[in-house]
């Protein structure tokens, strides 16, 4: 079974500009503890959940109790001073949300969600399918495949896949070869004499050649947009394991040990960020919350596990072709920032 099996596809999402306290609300009407918060272009940029609104320790979730209680109420009477305090809370989703957001693709088999809903501890990843949600996959939703699952085939003692796992493209393209041009080269003896050539004769075979190249240059160019909307395809569908994260901190010990200040983790298209890879290019503080699928992933790894040992992370565009962002890198640093040859200025965490 894969997310499109199992996901909720009436996702209730809020825009970055929506009150916290209308989120509040929202969740209580939807009977839902978390919502996604979307761009206008639908795509999404962090998650709300009750969580962030109530506040992570004492100070917060004093600060906000006064609209939860009023909110859970249900229009019993309170005090006109009470309620007055519901409307000095101006913060937005923006302001609250949890960002990047971990993505997985309508292909995602259901073991793998299962072990990254563990391995970044949430409980519920939006489902992509062309840059946009169309469906959330929540733990409930997994517990009910499980037990559906169970219902069908009788499971040997001991099996319980999904809760082992809880406890836990390039695509190439090879241009078609091109039948070989038999060109019929005659020697000025071979010519004939009544043949006259023009300026007007070498204008159109300049011409010619230009517009061969010019075809050359723009079958290149379509092929490498397929090619680059094919990896972010594949990348909405890849993520990072726990194997994969302990080869990549294998390679920074090496690297270092070779003198090196940095390692590229991960190198992926620009596409696959929410802005197109603007916010990197420019180095906006605000770049890791435009960041999706595996890089997203990435980032929140190194948050969790190298952040607080000092480590810093950069990203910075590394090509642009056709004077357009093109790959993104994701650095590993424990020295100096460096810019490499044709990168942008490195966007630095």
């Amino acid at each position: 079974m894969n997310a499109r099996d199992i996901m909720t596809t009436d996702v209730i999402s809020v825009t970055p500009e929506m009150p916290i306290h209308e989120i509040a609300k929202r969740l209580l009407k939807e009977g839902v503890s978390a919502v996604p918060v979307v761009d206008d272009g639908g795509v999404p940029i962090g998650m709300v959940s009750e969580g962030d609104l109530i506040g992570r320790d004492e100070t917060e979730r004093e600060a906000r109790r006064d609209w939860w209680l009023a909110l859970l109420a249900e229009g019993e009477a309170l005090h006109p001073d009470f309620l007055a305090s519901l409307h000095t809370h101006d913060q937005t989703a923006r302001d609250v949300m949890s960002s990047p957001v971990v993505t997985v693709g309508e292909e995602t088999d259901i073991i793998e969600i299962a072990r990254l809903l563990a391995a970044h501890r949430v409980k519920r990843v939006p489902v992509m399918h062309d840059g946009r949600i169309v469906g959330i996959v929540s733990r409930a939703d997994l517990l009910r495949a499980l037990v559906a699952e169970r219902d069908a085939v009788v499971a040997p003692p001991g099996s319980g896949f999904l809760a082992s796992a809880f406890a836990e493209l390039d695509v190439h393209f090879h241009d078609a070869p091109r039948p070989a041009e038999t060109h019929q080269s005659l020697s000025p003896r071979d010519q004939p004499d009544e043949e006259v050539l023009s300026a007007s004769d070498f204008q159109g075979l300049l011409s010619d050649f230009e517009h061969k190249k010019y075809e050359q240059i723009e079958t290149a160019r379509l092929a490498g947009v397929e090619q680059r909307r094919q990896r972010v395809i594949a990348m909405i569908d890849q993520h990072v394991s726990d194997d994969g994260w302990r080869i990549l901190l294998h390679k920074a010990r090496e690297a270092a040990e070779q003198g090196l200040k940095q390692l590229l983790l991960l190198r992926f298209p620009s596409e696959l960020c929410s802005d197109g890879g603007r916010a990197i290019n420019v180095s906006e503080a605000d770049w890791p919350s435009t960041l999706r699928a595996e890089a997203a992933e990435t980032y929140l790894r190194w948050e969790r596990d190298l952040k607080p040992r000092g480590f810093r992370l950069a990203a910075s565009v590394v090509d642009f072709p056709g004077g357009m962002p093109g790959d993104i890198g994701l650095f590993l640093n424990w020295g100096e920032l460096a810019t490499g040859s044709g990168q942008s200025t490195p966007a630095a965490v």
